[in-house]
Formats: C-alpha cells, sequence, structure tokens
C-alpha cells in the first residue's frame, strides 16, 4: 500500500491535493464543530467560484467552528485513493471527509449529480441519508440546482434553498447546542427558514400550500465578504479576485433562472467595494481584478463606482476584467480604463427580433450594431457572442438570423478599421426549461431537433470567414434538461448510473450517455417526462417552495411570450414579481 504522499508522484497536477495556499486563515486549535466545504468537481473549478470562498469565510469567523476544502479528486487522483484504502481527505488538515461535524455541498449545475456520490463513495459515506446515523457527518447542499433540489434530496440531510450566508451560521450554532443527536438537530434545521429538511418536510406531503421559504441576505453592503481571497497553488479558471456588484437581475428574461432565484434586486455601495476591491488587490497582488454581478453595465452606480475606483486601480496597474454584458447596458464609459486584450463577451441569444420578443431579451438589431461599433473604435478585435437554440416558437429564420448577425458584425469591423482580421466566435447552447422563470412550463426540443438545428446553423456560418462556431453537445443539453425538472425518482438513477461509472459528466472526455439511457431504462423512466410540455395548472416538483416571485406573474409572463409581447426591465419600475417580499428590492423606486 503506498501512502497518500507516496501516491502525489503518480498523479496529474499534484497541486490539487496538498492545500497550503497563500492567504490561508490560520486553523484554530480548539473548536467544537468541524467543518468542510465541498466542491463536487475539480480543484480549479471549485477555486474560481465565489460562493464557496464566502462561505469559507464566513464559517470560519464563527466562534468555536472551523471549516476546511474539499474538491473532487480527478479520476487518476481517485483511483489511487481506493487501491490504497486512503478515505478522501480535505485540504488543510488531512482529515477524512467522514470525520467532521457536517459536509457543505455547493451544487452549480446538474451534471454534478454523480460526483456528490463519487465524493461520498471515497469518503466511506452511505449515498442515502436514510442509511447515515450521528456517526456520519450531517450533510448539507446549497447552490443554484436548489431551486429543483428532489432529484438528488434523498442523499442530503438538509438542503439550503438560496443564499447560504445566513442560514449556515443558524446550522452552525444549531450543531453546536445538539452536537450528536441527529434526530434534534433535524428538528430544529426544519424549522429555519431556507431549510428544506427532506425526512420532515417530505412527511406533510406536497400540495399546493409553500412549504420553504427561500433564503435571501437582506443588505449586501453588511454582509461578509472574503476581501483576502485564497491564492491557488495553480492557475485556475477564473484566476482573479472578483468583486459582486449586485444580486438579481433587472432585465426580466424569460428563460434565465438566476434572474428569478436571485430576486430580490440588492446592490452595493461604490465606497464598499471600493474597498473591498482595494483590500483584495492589496492583498493578494494581483495583476488583474474581476467585478461581477448577472448583468454589470446595468449596476445603477456603474459612473460613481469608476470615479472613485479607477483612480487607485491605475496607481496599482491593475486591470478590471468585464464579464458577459449585456448589449443595450454597453458604453464607453464601461469599456474605458478596462481590460483591451483577449475578446468582449455578448449574449444577444436570439438572432431575430421577433424571437428576442418571445424571451424577453430587450435588445434590437441597433443595440447589437452599436455596441460592435463601440468595441471595435475601442481596439477590441475579437467579440464572443452567445445563442441558444430550440427556444420556444424558434423557426428557421430565427436560426439563419444568427449568421446574419455574424455577417452585420464584420461588416461594422471593416468600416471601423478598413480591415479584414475580425475574430468572431459564436456559441450556441440548448435552451433547457428551468424552474423559477416563465418557460418552467416550455417543452425542451428533441435531440433530432437539437443535431439538426446546429446543423442548419454550422452551414450558415461555415461560409463566413473569420466565423468560429462551437456549440453543446445534444446529449447532455438532454440530461440536464431531464435534471433541471426532475422529481425524486431521479435520486435511483442518479445512483444506478454512478454505479456503472457515470462521473465527472460536465467533461467531455468523461460523460457516457450510454451509462444514462441505461440507468433510466433499468428504472422504467423515460426522458420524455420531463422535458415535455407542463399545464399552467400542474404541481411541478419544486412547487412547495416560495422563491418570492409569485406563480402569477411567472404565468403572467409566458402567456406574453406566446403572443410575443415584452415587458420592460424593472430598473426603473416594479412589474411587480413580488419578490419585494422578501428585502428591499433595488427596483421599488429606480
Amino acid at each position: 500500500m503506498l501512502s497518500f504522499d507516496e501516491i502525489l508522484y503518480l498523479v496529474e497536477k499534484p497541486a490539487r491535493y496538498i492545500g497550503g495556499e497563500f492567504g490561508l486563515p490560520e486553523m484554530k486549535e480548539k473548536y467544537e464543530i468541524s467543518s468542510c466545504i465541498v466542491f463536487p468537481d475539480m480543484y480549479e473549478i471549485g477555486m474560481s467560484n465565489l460562493g464557496i470562498k464566502i462561505l469559507y469565510n464566513i464559517i470560519n469567523s464563527i466562534e468555536g467552528v472551523v471549516c476546511e476544502r474539499c474538491f473532487a479528486p480527478w479520476t487518476d487522483m481517485g483511483i489511487l485513493l481506493k487501491e490504497n484504502l486512503i478515505p478522501l481527505m480535505s485540504l488543510e488538515s488531512k482529515k477524512p471527509l467522514k470525520d467532521f461535524d457536517f459536509l457543505g455541498f455547493s451544487i452549480q449545475y446538474e451534471l454534478l449529480f454523480s460526483n456528490v456520490l463519487y465524493i461520498l463513495d471515497l469518503a466511506g459515506i452511505p449515498f442515502k441519508s436514510t442509511e447515515r446515523d450521528s456517526s456520519f457527518p450531517l450533510l448539507i447542499a446549497g447552490g443554484p440546482c436548489t431551486a429543483n433540489p428532489e432529484p438528488f434530496a434523498d442523499f442530503f440531510d438538509v438542503i439550503c434553498i438560496g443564499e447560504g450566508e445566513e442560514v449556515i451560521v443558524k446550522v452552525a450554532e444549531i450543531l453546536k447546542k445538539f452536537k450528536g443527536n441527529k434526530n434534534r438537530i433535524l428538528e430544529e434545521c426544519a424549522i429555519v427558514e431556507g431549510l428544506y429538511v427532506p425526512s420532515i418536510h417530505c412527511e406533510e406531503g406536497r400540495t399546493n400550500k409553500k412549504l420553504i421559504h427561500k433564503a435571501v441576505v437582506k443588505d449586501l453592503n453588511s454582509a461578509m465578504y472574503p476581501s483576502k481571497p485564497i491564492v491557488p497553488n495553480i492557475p485556475v479558471v477564473h484566476d482573479r479576485p472578483v468583486a459582486e456588484l449586485y444580486r438579481g437581475c433587472y432585465s426580466n428574461c424569460r428563460f434565465c433562472q438566476a434572474s428569478f432565484f436571485y430576486r430580490p434586486i440588492r446592490k452595493r455601495d461604490p465606497e464598499v467595494l471600493k474597498k473591498i476591491i482595494l483590500e483584495m488587490i492589496d492583498y493578494s497582488g494581483t495583476e488583474e481584478i474581476g467585478i461581477s454581478s448577472l448583468s454589470t453595465g446595468d449596476y445603477p452606480c456603474l459612473g460613481s463606482l469608476f470615479s472613485i475606483l479607477l483612480p487607485e486601480v491605475e496607481k496599482r496597474k491593475v486591470k478590471l476584467q468585464l464579464p458577459s454584458l449585456r448589449l443595450d447596458s454597453f458604453s464607453p464609459e464601461l469599456i474605458r480604463n478596462t481590460r483591451k486584450t483577449g475578446s468582449l463577451t455578448f449574449a444577444p441569444e436570439a438572432g431575430t427580433q421577433r424571437l428576442r420578443n418571445v424571451i424577453n431579451k430587450n435588445i434590437t438589431d441597433e443595440d447589437i450594431d452599436r455596441t460592435a461599433k463601440i468595441a471595435f473604435q475601442s481596439g477590441y478585435k475579437s467579440v464572443k457572442l452567445y445563442f441558444m437554440l430550440g427556444l420556444p416558437s424558434e423557426t428557421e429564420d430565427d436560426i439563419l438570423g444568427i449568421a446574419e448577425i455574424a455577417k452585420r458584425i464584420k461588416r461594422i469591423y471593416k468600416e471601423v478599421t478598413s480591415k479584414n482580421d475580425v475574430n468572431i466566435n459564436i456559441s450556441s447552447s440548448i435552451f433547457v426549461p428551468k424552474p423559477v422563470t416563465p418557460f418552467q412550463w416550455a417543452r425542451q426540443i428533441t435531440q433530432k431537433e437539437m443535431i439538426d438545428k446546429h446543423f442548419l446553423l454550422r452551414k450558415e456560418l461555415k461560409m463566413i470567414k473569420g466565423v468560429n462556431y462551437s456549440w453543446s453537445d445534444e446529449n447532455v443539453s438532454l440530461l440536464e434538461g431531464v435534471f433541471a425538472r426532475g422529481d425524486k425518482r431521479l435520486s435511483k438513477v442518479i445512483e444506478e448510473a454512478y454505479l456503472m461509472g457515470a462521473k465527472f459528466d460536465s467533461w467531455n472526455e468523461h460523460f457516457n450517455f450510454d451509462i444514462w439511457k441505461d440507468a433510466f431504462s433499468k428504472n422504467n423512466i423515460d426522458f420524455e417526462e420531463y422535458t415535455s410540455e407542463k399545464g399552467l395548472d400542474d404541481i411541478l416538483p419544486w412547487s412547495f417552495i416560495d422563491f418570492g416571485v409569485s406563480d402569477g406573474y411567472l404565468k403572467k409572463e409566458f402567456q406574453k411570450s406566446l403572443v410575443g409581447v415584452t415587458t420592460e426591465g424593472c430598473r426603473n419600475e416594479c412589474k411587480g414579481c413580488g419578490a419585494n417580499r422578501l428585502g428591499n428590492c433595488d427596483t421599488l423606486g429606480g
């Protein structure tokens, strides 16, 4: 048998597993409760995630509680751990996961479900909550996938619906008070707003009555933020500190789960952001800083933020990095003093104005042309454009419209620069109907339709020089659609698929659709049960959760989409989605 230190010499990128990064907080020698934040994907992905950085910082600030980290070991390490009977451990102290008091899993996307079981298997922890007594850690899930927790609910003791910053503190206090008494811990968690305890709440049955209310952080200005970030040992996907401007979105795009899931809209003030950003720069030594939100150009205080921040950033010779931008919010002010290398990224989503009206993407062809002109005049020679295929009511003309947009952008570039060396990268994904959106009742197109639409667009774009096209796998898209609107029966499918070898499903080299087909077949479940159109009066698997946004508002928006009627964004006027009941929404009063 090899030791842990010995197997580090045999794996790709051993720095993923050694810990000891710059910026680690000093580990407490004495504590009552030990916890570990678990990200069920590899180190490079998890260390780019803002959510786990926030929670790690908060938990370690609680008196008597210590928090460590664990990421999914890549397959080479996973095999060696199993062969040498070494249980999966935390990064900081190399403590086996099964010896912690609680494990907090961050589930960011549907294709991580099998990796949850991969981690539990390597840790020697039974999969089902019903199979675990008080000798095992309490398992808690959080993240965007809790918009519909039912497919993975059987694996967890507690699920945090919504934002976890304040809820996790309450969980830690409950554990401190009732450590060793799992039943009492679950009973106490079941009465905390934002916590779903399947073993207790499921006994109440599924009715139209809301049982769980989403957890919300009402004041971002006073919320704890990791301004002294851990600096990863190796390059990661988003290799820069990030400051969160605000949560929620003013735009009301009907396909966008995040826009509705993270309501009400709450912002940080410019002075608060300045303090956070400068502390991150000075502490980490970074040469680049990111500013993040669902639509950065819509941040109401952007001008004020730039005026007080840019002189300090320039003095430190640090560049600002912008995320994907809304075309109607892009301006010379936004591009000034930001990074001029690489590509600017935009998401028109649909190729025609008609379809953009259906999905309530309130941008016009004029917005697209104006933005392209500003970008090229500012020195950019490369743009990335994101689109979706399979949107409700999509026609062939809508798909061909994507190619027309590419031609226009190429023409604008030549007009601005008198050159032909523009680089246009177009990416298309398949529309997935998501919970907590107006399109949660819509159908997802079939795999054949996905292939046909990709082929048509690819054929058109191949004829345009300077355009590169990438697209999502139809099998992956189908599985995402099934799990997005799945129910409790899918936990058996997930377990079956994992036992047959499914893991790292979000990685092309490991995704095996045949395994998933067999797992569904063995459980007599048809994909179409979850991808077909739903009735507006159907009880959906997540109907027991109150997300703040009213069903009436979502239904009205869905009906408006059927006739292509748009709803103006809510930056200047509240549109009555209902989220203001959860806090002081920034749309109230503009």
